[in-house]
């Protein structure tokens, strides 16, 4: 599968083997497990963030491994999008510092 990231103009196609969707489950479950305790977003606190909210959290996360260079981390974070959210192709992180503005694109 692909997820297409977009920062900024730019669009970045993630190849993520289906296999790494399938058994992903206890990665997936570990991040879900770190923002169960609640997350900084931006501004502000959310005690329990939603599916799209871990998901504009993942992205944050993605551009700092873009920034990094830190290829397998992006597969990771786009397939646990791609595993959470049924349907997704794109996500379009906002980088002005408003991780709550990351979108999620539906197909």
């Amino acid at each position: 599968m692909i997820l297409k990231v977009v920062i900024d103009e730019q669009v970045y196609p993630i190849t993520v083997p289906e296999q790494m969707i399938a058994e992903g489950g206890e990665f997936f479950d570990k991040i879900d497990r770190d923002m169960d305790r609640g997350w900084q977003m931006s501004r502000d606190w959310v005690d329990m963030p939603n599916q799209e909210q871990r998901c504009q959290i993942v992205g944050d996360k993605m551009l700092t491994a873009l920034h990094n260079d830190n290829e397998k981390l992006m597969v990771l974070l786009s397939a646990y999008v791609l595993a959470r959210v049924p349907g997704v192709n794109a996500i379009r992180i906002d980088t002005n510092g408003e991780m709550l503005e990351t979108e999620l694109v539906m197909e």
